[in-house]
């Protein structure tokens, strides 16, 4: 079971840029907390910080610092929150913040709070949430921590591979290099594999599935050729919300420089729903190409399609 927060002061203030003070509670609506200076601002609605960063600045500084004086709007104690991802979720039964952003941009001497503390630990040990669900939160209040688990469906097209007339190799290859890749990140991830035969129909109805139970990433591997039973980027054309041409184009690009062949991929990547889908040759070479291109953006993509754009 994961660890949760107990939330030990919760704190406002008038204006931006200067120490919140504590109150008796607060009122978690949609855009922040009723009555904040940051009420709608932007994706960082509620500012939290742990009191286990504020004992550390404390100790290290030989100085004490009152809640709210790092102009967190919650002051909390039972995880180490820096440490958290966006996405992420505190919740209990009554609200429940959806972390996004970890730390921020640190304005120096230009910032009142940095003057009035000589320092502030906000934007390196500090999280921004919005609300999801409202509430009134007071000192005492305890959130079960829920990490973002990303579900991923790796789906090979293959008559040949469904028969038992060879062994898949590029999904256990997509498989290999996802895991290395999310625990690089150290983030939580399921992954699905699923072995098929080239018939479209099968794959509409596997991806409105995907669409449906909310996958977040969906590879497909194989028919992206100009072959008699190569359909896949047909299939899943009419299904995106939003095609993201660039990727692709810039592979076939990199490597068709040195190997024309690779020019006749029909490869696309999209959005469909909540879901990110690449479609990828059906070669183990073309997967390592492809998968080290798209896995340099693979997070940030995540992030944009539930609105946490941070360029």
């Amino acid at each position: 079971m994961n660890k949760g927060i107990t939330i030990r002061s919760v704190n406002i203030s008038i204006n931006k840029g200067t120490i919140k003070h504590p109150v008796d509670s607060i009122t978690l609506v949609e855009g922040g907390v009723e009555g904040d200076a940051h009420l709608g601002y932007g994706i960082r609605e509620v500012s939290l910080l742990g009191i286990e960063s504020i004992e550390k600045f404390e100790k290290q500084n030989n100085q004490k610092i009152e809640f709210g004086e790092f102009a967190e709007n919650i002051t909390t104690s039972g995880l180490l929150l820096y440490q958290t991802h966006p996405l992420d979720r505190f919740i209990d039964e009554d609200m429940e913040l959806e972390v996004t952003q970890i730390g921020k941009e640190c304005h120096g001497t230009s910032c009142m709070i940095f003057k009035e503390t000589g320092n502030c630990i906000m934007p390196k040990e500090g999280i921004f949430c919005r609300v999801i669900k409202s509430g009134i939160m007071k000192p005492g209040t305890e959130l079960s921590y829920q990490p973002k688990i990303y579900k991923i469906h790796i789906i090979t097209l293959s008559d040949r591979a469904s028969r038992g007339e060879y062994e898949d190799r590029s999904g256990p290859r997509i498989k290999g290099l996802l895991e290395e890749f999310f625990a690089y990140q150290q983030l939580l991830f399921t992954i699905e594999c699923t072995l098929i035969p080239d018939d479209p129909d099968h794959l509409r109805s596997i991806l409105i599935g995907d669409r449906e139970a909310g996958k977040d990433v969906i590879f497909t591997t194989g028919g992206t050729g100009i072959g008699p039973r190569d359909f896949t980027p047909d299939v899943i054309k009419p299904l995106l919300d939003k095609e993201i041409p660039g990727i692709m184009e810039f592979i076939r690009m990199k490597y068709g420089a040195d190997k024309p062949n690779a020019l006749v991929s029909r490869s696309i990547a999209g959005v469909m729903g909540q879901s990110l889908i690449f479609s990828l040759p059906g070669s183990v070479k073309a997967v390592d190409e492809y998968m080290t291109e798209i896995l340099k953006s693979l997070v940030h993509l995540i992030y944009m399609l539930h609105g946490l754009d941070r360029h």
